[in-house]
């Protein structure tokens, strides 16, 4: 599907007119829907992220633009929308723009305000992506587009790399050392809707036995001896992101144990605490071992 600018307008000849005065001013097709369910219905569905603005109506049935608006700036943070009312409410213009409008237009509008308000705010989306990819890039950043290859294996990997990124489950690499399991870890997150929060790498195998437990979990002060201050650990660390545990499979036994709770129940227990504390962070994890054999042996739980 080609790009295209989504109208979301209850009435079928306001719909039509928008659609002809985009087409002819800046080149763009349109998609409509008559209500704030629908629109989020349409978005949902492109995949490909071909919809690149929309003008959203205020007063509709079903669910209005407000509603709709608040909706669209949690799931698609970085689409532009323009929002439209028949009425001039400095209030609802306001409201508008501080939930994430880009722009603010009363009816009947001028049909070269409208064209130029559509170019800008395209305009103004593309940079907007460009200086975050920018900005990615600084901060070491990665996508799957930055993985160079043309190798089956390789692509196969990516696309399964692409689908865990959009879900929020905990993820297993699995693969030899020095193939590249931190990088597409930090693939995953960099396209994740955790990005721009940490991503925190922790390599398992090289904490030492007697301290796996405070770096990773935390600790309170005087938990044990030489514990002279409260530790975060690495888990709240990332909270917010992505956690990466690198050859996972060298933890003890009983943090395994700790680590599944995290899984389970998304919360995480410093050493001397009494009580549980809430995360919200991702689990990636990597291994180099057969999990299958290291399970039968009993060095995984």
């Amino acid at each position: 599907m080609s790009d295209s600018i989504l109208i979301v307008e209850d009435d079928p000849m306001q719909q039509k007119m928008l659609g002809t005065l985009l087409r002819r001013k800046i080149g763009f097709e349109s998609q409509v829907a008559p209500n704030g369910r629908e629109a989020l219905d349409i978005l949902g569905r492109d995949d490909k992220r071909a919809i690149k603005l929309v003008i959203l109506d205020i007063d509709m049935p079903v669910m209005g633009g407000m509603e709709a608006l608040e909706i669209m700036a949690q799931r698609y943070p970085g689409l532009p929308v323009i929002m439209l009312t028949g009425t001039r409410d400095i209030e609802e213009a306001v409201k508008a723009i501080k939930l994430g409008a880009i722009d603010f237009m009363t009816k009947p509008y001028e049909g070269e305000r409208m064209a130029i308000t559509a170019k800008n705010a395209l305009k103004l989306s593309i940079l907007s992506k460009e200086v975050k990819r920018l900005k990615n890039e600084k901060e070491g950043h990665y996508r799957f587009d930055h993985l160079i290859g043309h190798d089956g294996g390789l692509q196969e990997a990516v696309n399964m790399g692409r689908k865990a990124a959009a879900s929020d489950i905990p993820v297993l690499i699995s693969g030899e050392t020095g193939v590249g399991k931190e990088v597409f870890a930090q693939a995953i997150h960099g396209e994740s809707a955790r990005l721009g929060n940490p991503f925190i790498a922790v390599n398992c195998g090289a904490i030492p036995a007697q301290l796996v437990e405070s770096t990773l979990f935390g600790h309170e002060k005087g938990a044990f001896t030489g514990a002279t201050d409260k530790a975060t650990g690495k888990f709240r660390e990332a909270e917010g992101g992505t956690i990466f545990l690198d050859e996972v499979g060298e933890l003890p036994l009983d943090s395994q144990v700790k680590l599944l709770r995290i899984l389970q129940q998304k919360e995480v227990e410093p050493v001397g605490a009494s009580k549980a504390v809430p995360v919200n962070i991702r689990v990636l994890s990597a291994t180099n071992r057969n999990l299958e054999e290291e399970v039968k042996a009993g060095n995984l739980c």
